[in-house]
């Protein structure tokens, strides 16, 4: 513990986020509150606050290491559990339906179910002396100084109704997610909102669990078509257990992945590639399948904000929510932890103003990948700037030359695990990589769709208690 112990701070959320903020926060407080209206500790699986955790999810490159660096051993302690690593470059990787080069670049990717993830780290967050979850309690409000200049803690009600409690802190960290009221409170004590930022992609995962069969995915970690302007459609087919696996079938714009488990298989059967329907077609489902509606990526500009509350401080997706197909979430998260904990080792009371400017320069990198790749498709909401149509013109070069060089897609992927800032995909070894294969942007890859005929029964589901092979039914 930092010898500037400074009482309690006070965290406003129990998921990722919130758990790593928690952890650089128990260097240097003396208590660390958690709070979050479910119940989190030894949960396993997804729970009301967080349905989104049931989908496919990825511990990709930095956000590895920096799990690695706040909790050393993760990684063996979730393998010997049976979670799947490998090398980000080695997954089979579609873009515009052309597949890239395998290429080993170093970097680990941890394919753990969401939830599974989320309670090794949680675990260890709460063997910590200095923190506390408050679970099932929600809160309300903000606490502050009489010339509200300062917060000083948090209205808290029971999740299930109750009498409020008023708990004091000389830090808050809002790490609440999406739904975060931050900025209705801030509104009411007098300060602006933030500036929002959204790009509209109309998303939808649709996802189901299967039990695997090693002839599937032939030494790869994961399968993964990744929509593209011309093949909207897209999926993450990959192992999360010794014999379990995970399809979200992904949509845009509207184009949504069925629930229905026949539909849901057609969907599958219309990917421009024919791996997925071909190994799911006659596997055994282990639940049914479950849909997520992603409307937009926001981002909240509280790094312009001209006042701002000392005593408070907000992270993860309360700040930005990324388009999730890219995977940065997580990893977003653990790097805001890291700034947290640079600011904290300063000795001094963490500037909200400071602290929110160097988070926003965290989320600059990520958010101009995602953002920007999703407003390539014409039907997205958006401003487009001439920087942002000249990158997308320049990626489809990239992804294209990927697909011939594995030096194009290690640096890729260096970018897309954010080890790299995105200018490293315009150093002059790779542009002329790429321009060696592509001097102008190339027409869209060929579909492939799965020429197998549908099963002549349709699987229901898992059997009662999950036992994996289901009753079926006759399609019409």
């Amino acid at each position: 513990m930092s010898p500037q112990n400074r009482g309690r701070a006070v965290v406003l959320g129990g998921s990722m986020a919130g758990c790593l903020t928690a952890r650089v926060l128990a260097e240097h407080f003396t208590e660390v509150v958690v709070v979050d209206r479910d119940t989190v500790l030894g949960v396993k699986g997804a729970r009301r606050g967080a349905p989104h955790t049931r989908h496919a999810h990825g511990l990709h490159a930095r956000g590895h290491l920096a799990l690695e660096e706040l909790f050393p051993g993760l990684t063996e302690e979730l393998e010997a559990t049976g979670v799947p690593t490998g090398d980000l470059g080695e997954m089979r990787w579609y873009f515009d339906a052309r597949r890239l080069r395998p290429a080993h670049t170093g970097l680990l990717s941890v394919t753990a179910p969401r939830p599974v993830l989320e309670h090794h780290v949680r675990t260890r967050v709460a063997a910590l002396p200095e923190v506390r979850f408050r679970e099932g309690q929600q809160a309300q409000g903000l606490l502050t100084s009489p010339d509200r200049s300062r917060v000083v803690g948090v209205r808290l009600v029971p999740a299930a109704g109750g009498v409020e409690e008023e708990l004091r802190a000389d830090l808050v960290v809002d790490a609440s997610g999406r739904g975060s009221r931050l900025p209705v409170w801030l509104e009411e004590l007098g300060y602006q909102r933030p500036e929002e930022t959204k790009v509209r992609v109309g998303l939808a995962y649709t996802t189901r669990h299967y039990r695997t069969r090693p002839e599937w995915f032939d030494g790869v970690q994961s399968i993964n078509p990744v929509a593209s302007p011309a093949h909207p459609r897209g999926a993450f087919f990959g192992q999360v257990g010794r014999d379990v696996c995970v399809l979200s079938l992904t949509g845009m714009l509207g184009d949504h992945p069925p629930t229905e488990p026949g539909a849901f298989l057609e969907f599958a059967r219309s990917l421009p590639v024919p791996e997925i329907y071909d190994a799911v077609r006659d596997g055994e489902p282990l639940d049914e399948p479950v849909s997520f509606r992603f409307p937009a990526s926001v981002r909240r500009h509280y790094e312009r904000l001209g006042a701002f509350p000392d005593g408070l401080l907000v992270t993860g997706d309360a700040v930005c929510s990324f388009n999730p197909v890219y995977g940065q979430g997580m990893s977003v998260a653990a790097i805001e932890a890291l700034t947290l904990r640079d600011h904290l080792r300063r000795g001094t009371p963490p500037s909200p103003a400071a602290v929110m400017s160097d988070l926003a320069r965290v989320v600059d990198a990520p958010w101009e990948v995602s953002a920007g790749g999703d407003l390539d498709f014409p039907g997205v909401e958006g401003r487009r700037t001439l920087k942002t149509r000249l990158a997308n013109a320049y990626m489809a070069r990239l992804q294209y030359a990927a697909s011939r060089d594995p030096a194009v897609t290690n640096a890729f992927m260096r970018v897309a695990g954010l080890a790299d800032p995105p200018q490293a995909l315009f150093r002059p070894k790779t542009v002329f990589r790429v321009l060696r294969h592509a001097t102008r942007r190339p027409a869209p890859g060929l579909a492939r769709p799965s020429s197998a005929a549908p099963p002549a029964d349709v699987d229901r589901g898992p059997t009662p208690g999950g036992a994996g092979r289901g009753a079926r039914r006759k399609t019409t």
